[in-house]
C-alpha cells in the first residue's frame, strides 16, 4: 500500500484513468457492433453512416492515445473492407 500522500494521489488518478479509458475502449467496440449489425442486416446506408460514428470514435481513441493510433487504423481498414465487400 501507498504510504505517502503523492502514491495515494497516483492511485486515485490511475482508478480514474483506467476507468476512463475502459469507457472509452467499450465504446469503440460497441460501435464497431454497430456497423457488424448493420451489414450482416444488408443495411447499407445504416451501415455506412454506423461506419462514419465508428471511424470517428476510433480516430479520437487512437488520438488521446487509449488505443494506438495504428490500432484505430486498423480497426477502421478492416471495416471499411468489410462496408465495400457487401456492396
Amino acid at each position: 500500500m501507498a504510504n505517502n500522500a503523492s502514491a495515494l494521489k497516483r492511485i486515485r488518478k490511475t482508478q480514474a484513468q483506467t476507468q476512463r479509458n475502459r469507457a472509452v475502449k467499450s465504446r469503440v467496440k460497441t460501435h464497431r457492433k454497430k456497423v457488424l449489425a448493420a451489414l450482416a442486416a444488408g443495411d447499407k446506408a445504416g451501415a455506412e453512416q454506423a461506419y462514419r460514428e465508428f471511424a470517428s470514435i476510433a480516430d479520437k481513441a487512437g488520438r488521446k492515445n487509449v488505443i494506438h493510433k495504428n490500432a484505430a487504423a486498423r480497426l477502421k481498414s478492416a471495416m471499411a473492407s468489410r462496408l465495400k465487400a457487401s456492396s
